[in-house]
């Protein structure tokens, strides 16, 4: 792209963010992400142990969470989810306590789906009720055993490259650098692909994979990061003597916010590119144009 074309895109694309008041949807998102984060791990758990071993599971999204927001944080947020993966066993684990998980672990997405249609300008019709819901929190749960897929490639990808990585270094003297080059490259692709389904998928709307994969490979960019940069806040500010023992849980809470913040912004990016110089996006059958909102269409 030009650098007029990529300044006009970034200039309309915070315009967007400004008049959606996206601060304020990424601070709703992030109250539901917080409550959600124990039952959603328990499903992704589950996914993935049934495929890996529930060690390995667990030891690639302890990884995951620590590469992101550190130890500490990273061990209390699997403590959360172990904690509540122990209330709904046994006795306890009645077609109540499932129920309750279930929706725990789709509050989250029902949320972003909002979020989503805000930027995208649409909204459901009115008069759907209970289909809309149902609809809602089906696609809902469908995110969620993605997400415990995509773990799934992530552990059979770092035990490939792992394998290959020892082997390469030892037969080739392939510098490590290279390797961790490609480590990274399959970490990005595999984050891409998770933002790209959300946005294609969650929103009612009908998109193009061309659009999306735009707006998710630079919102990929923007987390990746970002996380560069919180890990260097964190790690250099006071947030645990200031905060005391909520300490940890601030540092939760601030991951959260900016990967919200970054999530919306790139979806405000999607639609913007969409509309300027890809593919028209147009409600789905179940949605309307939300007529307090300039459709910003030509």
């Amino acid at each position: 792209m030009r650098a007029r074309v990529i300044w006009e895109l970034c200039k309309e694309t915070f315009s967007e963010w400004y008049q959606d008041n996206v601060p304020r949807l990424a601070a709703v998102l992030s109250f539901y992400t917080i409550f959600s984060l124990a039952p959603t791990l328990i499903i992704v758990l589950a996914v993935a142990a049934s495929v890996v071993g529930e060690s390995t599971a667990q030891a690639e999204i302890m990884a995951r969470f620590r590469y992101f927001i550190g130890p500490e944080a990273a061990r209390a947020i699997l403590a959360a989810s172990e904690k509540a993966r122990t209330e709904f066993s046994g006795l306890s684990a009645t077609v109540i306590s499932l129920t309750t998980l279930l929706f725990g672990a789709t509050a989250v997405f029902a949320e972003l789906q909002n979020a989503l249609n805000t930027v995208w300008n649409v909204r459901l019709k009115p008069g759907l009720g209970w289909k809309a819901v149902i609809r809602t929190r089906l696609l809902s749960f469908a995110m969620v055993l993605g997400i415990g897929f995509l773990l799934l490639l992530s552990v059979i990808a770092s035990a490939t490259l792992s394998a290959l990585s020892s082997f390469l270094q030892e037969s080739l003297t392939i510098p490590a650098f290279f390797l961790h080059s490609v480590n990274f490259a399959v970490s990005f692709g595999l984050i891409t692909v998770l933002f790209a389904m959300t946005y294609k998928f969650l929103p009612d709307v009908q998109i193009q994979w061309s659009d999306v994969g735009v707006g998710a490979a630079m919102t990929s960019l923007l987390f990746t990061t970002g996380k560069s940069l919180i890990g260097a806040y964190v790690g250099h500010s006071s947030l645990g003597s200031v905060y005391g023992a909520a300490g940890t849980f601030v540092i939760i809470l601030l991951w959260v916010y900016y990967s919200a913040q970054v999530f919306l912004l790139g979806a405000e990016f999607t639609q913007v590119y969409a509309r300027k110089y890809g593919s028209r996006i147009e409600p789905t059958e179940n949605a309307v144009r939300d007529p307090h909102r300039p459709s910003g269409n030509p």
